[in-house]
């Protein structure tokens, strides 16, 4: 039933001029509107509705990621950006934060401006 239709992301935010400015200008998505439950932004014809959640607590998993082609260059922007990406113990990744997994696929992971884990991916 809904394998053909568009799916809608959700990402909460307690601070809501934050989350505008780091998803707008930072990550470069599309600001579509604003209203008092929600940001919306077209990533790529998909909806992200940044959601008002005013005792939001993050989260220490990925909650929404981009398949990325380059991995290093996008790290590489977002950081110019001054995007900071994450470092885990318990995966070995190189400078920049990019993990490579078993299969070949590349990860990177950093927050948005309430502390929820996004990541970019490569695919191998």
């Amino acid at each position: 039933m809904l394998n053909s239709r568009q799916i809608v992301a959700f990402v909460p935010t307690k601070h809501v001029n934050e989350a505008r400015a780091f998803y707008k200008e930072v990550l470069g998505l599309r600001f579509v509107s604003e209203d008092s439950f929600a940001l919306v932004f077209d990533t790529n014809g998909t909806m992200l509705r940044v959601s008002v959640v005013p005792d939001f607590k993050p989260h220490p998993f990925t909650i929404l990621g981009w398949q990325v082609p380059n991995i290093q260059e996008a790290v590489s922007d977002l950081h110019a950006k001054g995007v900071t990406f994450e470092h885990f113990g318990f995966t070995e990744q190189d400078v920049q934060g990019i993990w490579s997994a078993p299969g070949g696929a590349k990860v990177a992971w950093f927050k948005d401006p309430d502390g929820s884990v996004l990541s970019l991916t490569q695919l191998a």
